[in-house]
């Protein structure tokens, strides 16, 4: 008997809804339309810096509220054309044409055009208005325009690009209310963007289509743009005379940066004791509410002091960005390029990275972070690599113990030393510089190809908002990894726990019988010298000691021995903490390089002998010292941060391996043929 089985009717079967589509509005123009300004006039605080998918290079994103809701905004590199010149034009035009895929075609664009030079940036316009995308043009900087004698007939202009234009100063915040209400009107209603038919024809009769839309551009420019007799870059010229002079223009440069420089120590100055206070001050809070023992100790060491040596190097950071910042948009730092070019280039490095190699006198972190400025990557990366050979304030304290130690009375001799010391840093970068060029980074530096862009009042507030975010980079991206190796360090100096000596424990029970006899005084400086054995001897036997030891048979023709090598290992958290380490080393605690017994220090350091009788720090060894910390990479957290610049750790270590080598080699030099000429 058959039969009959009814299947379920499949109800409902329809598509799952589709998701939302996320509208993106990308921000496309020239270099120094104002952008930068723009995009934080439109989204201030609220964007978030990310790489573009596979590469080094970063793009910003921010919420832009409208009058119907909010849109990503999307800031591009700065391009000329949608060619690719460089790896930053290619990525604009890929993210302006859909190409990548993380971002996807973008809603609408809003094109920035410069008021005060309209021709040039007309190139671009029409290559962005063919790409089928709705858009806009922010006619940047008009109040600028209006002041040098130009007028500007939007309306003309949008019927010439079939597009609506809108008059903005992001500087000022003029037109912005305007600009926000016709990306509204694009996104609501999206329509095919027209091809202007004057382009069409200007680029059918000039048989090159360059030619035919520069052709284009004049042709639009001088239609909507009337100009006074004395208009636009007649006092630019007059400045630019002396600014950009082969001589002159040099000297104008180092008294600018001097000056920088000079401001970031006397204003870095202070809150970075206010830092260190208030870590300070933590430290001693943990060392009161929790028990002695390694919890406080992590907690006090590790993570505080970790935390503390990171953030210690943050105003630096942030004056160092502001004021770059403020040069930048004022059009100086476009002639400080053009002005070092040719000095740089002899050796494979770009007149910009002369300011990323003077900021890394201060510290390599932030000279590392400004070597941003440097749009292609090769000499970008070149830059980074020998960065850290600057003298950077954090040897500083290696030199004033060395050449304590060597010229304790004579200031000329010190100075002379302190001198050499920052040259052979200098001359090492060139050198390497040149060494790359020729070897693993082969090629000339790229041409400098620039505009010099008109001389303009710079925006405080975008100033302030590239600090904020450069700084939010630094403390969240590098911070984490700092401190989690600052916990690594403190493990290794902590573990394996070994008993106290016996002198340590015979002192403490002297100071126990003097507290019990009334003699509180001196049972505490019993105590103190128990203390200080007892860190001795527990660093002596930690892994960071017993690291020491088993390095010490290839240090040792350096002129160190395993105290020594103490010191370095510890200085990989930060070149400085030889100078306290050292202090434990020797018996008188953290605070020995610190305070009125750092000659103390000097004095047991001088006594120091080798095993078989011979001084640890003769002249040959306290100079081979100075030369390996001015030429090893002996800073984690710059490596950090140069992992995150090249997005990987293939030349962090490679930088690593190569300024190791360098120092060993230069110290194995210097002691041994110091010690030959003194023998």
């Amino acid at each position: 008997m058959s039969r009959t089985i009814s299947l379920p009717q499949k109800k409902n079967l329809r598509p799952p809804p589709a998701k939302p589509h996320r509208r993106v509005v990308a921000l496309a123009g020239n270099p120094n339309a104002g952008k930068t300004t723009l995009f934080n006039a439109l989204t201030g605080l609220r964007a978030k810096t990310a790489n573009f998918p596979g590469t080094t290079l970063e793009y910003r994103v921010g919420p832009c509220s409208t009058g119907q809701g909010s849109v990503a905004l999307l800031d591009l590199p700065g391009l000329y054309g949608l060619g690719t010149a460089s790896p930053e034009e290619a990525i604009a035009r890929d993210a302006l044409t859909g190409r990548l895929s993380r971002l996807g075609k973008p809603t609408a664009i809003v094109l920035v055009i410069d008021a005060t030079n309209i021709e040039r940036n007309l190139y671009l316009a029409s290559q962005v208005l063919e790409l089928d995308v709705p858009a806009v043009v922010a006619l940047n900087m008009i109040d600028l325009s209006e002041r040098q004698g130009t007028r500007i007939d939007a309306g003309a202009l949008a019927d010439e690009l079939g597009c609506p234009v809108v008059k903005v100063s992001a500087r000022t915040g003029r037109g912005i209310p305007a600009l926000l209400e016709q990306i509204e009107a694009l996104i609501q209603r999206p329509a095919k963007q027209a091809r202007p038919s004057r382009l069409v024809e200007a680029c059918k009769c000039a048989g090159c289509p360059h030619a035919g839309r520069y052709d284009w551009a004049e042709q639009v420019g001088g239609a909507c743009a009337v100009r006074s007799p004395m208009a636009a870059g007649d006092r630019s010229e007059r400045i630019d005379r002396f600014l950009t002079h082969p001589v002159i223009g040099v000297g104008a440069f180092f008294a600018v940066m001097a000056t920088v420089f000079i401001m970031i120590f006397m204003i870095a100055q202070y809150p970075m004791e206010w830092i260190d206070g208030w870590f300070a001050i933590a430290q001693s809070v943990t060392e009161r509410l929790l028990p002695a023992g390694d919890i406080q100790s992590l907690v006090k060491d590790g993570i505080i002091g970790g935390v503390g040596g990171m953030l210690v190097f943050l105003p630096q950071i942030c004056i160092l960005f502001f004021f770059i910042a403020l040069l930048e948009d004022t059009g100086y730092l476009a002639r400080a390029a053009f002005v070092m070019d040719r000095l740089m280039r002899r050796v494979g490095l770009p007149g910009k990275a002369f300011v990323p190699m003077l900021a890394a006198h201060a510290c390599a972190i932030p000279g590392i972070m400004s070597a941003r400025i440097i749009e292609n990557r090769r000499d970008r990366l070149l830059t980074i690599l020998v960065l850290p050979l600057m003298t950077c304030s954090a040897r500083l304290p290696v030199y004033a113990m060395v050449t304590a130690l060597l010229y304790p009375r004579s200031p000329v001799k010190a100075g002379l030393l302190f001198t050499g010391a920052y040259a052979l840093g200098l001359v090492a970068a060139l050198a390497m510089a040149l060494l790359f060029k020729r070897t693993i980074l082969p090629g000339q530096a790229r041409p400098l190809v620039l505009e010099l862009p008109g001389y303009k009042i710079p925006s405080l507030r975008t100033a302030a908002l590239t600090t904020l975010d450069r700084a939010r980079i630094f403390v969240t991206k590098a911070g984490t990894i700092i401190l989690i190796i600052s916990v690594l360090l403190w493990v290794l100096s902590t573990y394996p726990k070994s008993d106290p000596p016996r002198e340590a424990t015979a002192l403490m029970q002297q100071a126990d019988t003097l507290e019990a006899a009334g003699d509180r005084p001196q049972a505490e400086a019993l105590r103190a010298t128990s203390d200080r054995l007892a860190r001795r001897h527990a660093l002596e036997h930690s892994a960071s000691g017993r690291l020491g030891r088993l390095i010490e048979p290839a240090i040792r023709p350096l002129g160190f021995d395993w105290q020594v090598g103490v010191g370095v290992i510890s200085s990989f958290a930060a070149r400085e903490v030889i100078v306290s380490t050292l202090s434990i080393v020797y018996g008188l605690g953290e605070s020995g390089a610190d305070d009125d017994r750092v000659e103390r220090l000097y004095d047991t350091m001088r006594e120091a002998r080798h095993q078989d009788g011979t001084a640890v720090f003769t002249t040959p060894a306290c100079l081979s010292l100075l030369v390996f910390y001015v030429l090893a990479m002996q800073c984690l957290p710059t490596q950090v941060v140069a992992r995150r610049e090249t997005n990987g750790w293939k030349w962090p270590i490679f930088q690593l391996l190569y300024m190791t080598a360098l120092a060993y080699l230069a110290s194995f030099a210097v002691y041994q043929g110091l010690s030959v000429l003194t023998s």
